[in-house]
């Protein structure tokens, strides 16, 4: 992370976020030059006729600031910045396509049905209800599919990281909050190792602020 008073980029996140993680582990992993902006959403900031006005008209993060650029949803930045650095990206228009239908699927599927299933049970007071148990089936299914489409390759599309892999991992380095028994998925777990091993990789709360 850049330590200079003004970095060349800026990322508007918190620590517990899992789709501002993978925006974070990108500019990690690539050695930029980069700084984090605290967004105080327990405390509705996002929410606020500001935030939206002038940061995203959604009122979601991550948002990722380059110079006069800036950029909204996770699979966006990630697909900028390997762009701009040449890094976790396709080798051909084949590949790209493969890694656009993982990334469609990760926000449909994979982190949308985990991450609101951690969100309930984390950070509300709803507790077990048919809603968690709908997004537990959900979200363990999705899990198959990734533990099944992992046999036998080292990662989601092809034998080297890209930018699939860096948006399907973001919600996985917290498993005790998952809500799913990640113990279950010996092959997911070793691909987090390998993406553990990769120069650059930290934890979310080493990369994020939590204030």
């Amino acid at each position: 992370m850049g330590n200079t008073a003004v970095a060349e980029f800026e990322l508007y996140c918190f620590a517990e976020s899992g789709n501002a993680y993978k925006a974070a582990l990108m500019l990690s992993l690539c050695d930029a030059d980069w700084q984090a902006r605290f967004v105080d959403y327990f405390n509705g900031e996002t929410r606020t006729a500001e935030y939206r006005r002038e940061i995203n008209e959604t009122g979601e993060i991550p948002v990722l600031v380059h110079g006069a650029e800036k950029f909204a949803q996770s699979g966006v930045i990630l697909n900028y910045l390997s762009r701009r650095f040449g890094r976790y990206g396709a080798r051909d228009d084949r590949q790209a396509l493969e890694i656009l239908r993982w990334l469609l699927f990760d926000n449909h599927k994979f982190t949308s049905y985990s991450a609101t299933l951690r969100f309930l049970l984390q950070f509300t007071d709803s507790g077990e209800s048919p809603v968690t148990e709908f997004l537990r089936t959900r979200a363990t299914g999705a899990f198959d599919t990734v533990e099944s489409h992992l046999h036998g390759r080292a990662f989601m599309v092809g034998e080297q990281p890209t930018i699939a892999d860096i948006s399907m991992c973001g919600y996985l380095f917290w498993p005790e909050q998952l809500g799913v028994d990640l113990g279950a998925y010996p092959r997911i777990n070793a691909w987090l190792e390998r993406i553990r091993q990769l120069p650059g990789w930290r934890h979310p709360y080493d990369l994020m602020p939590t204030a």
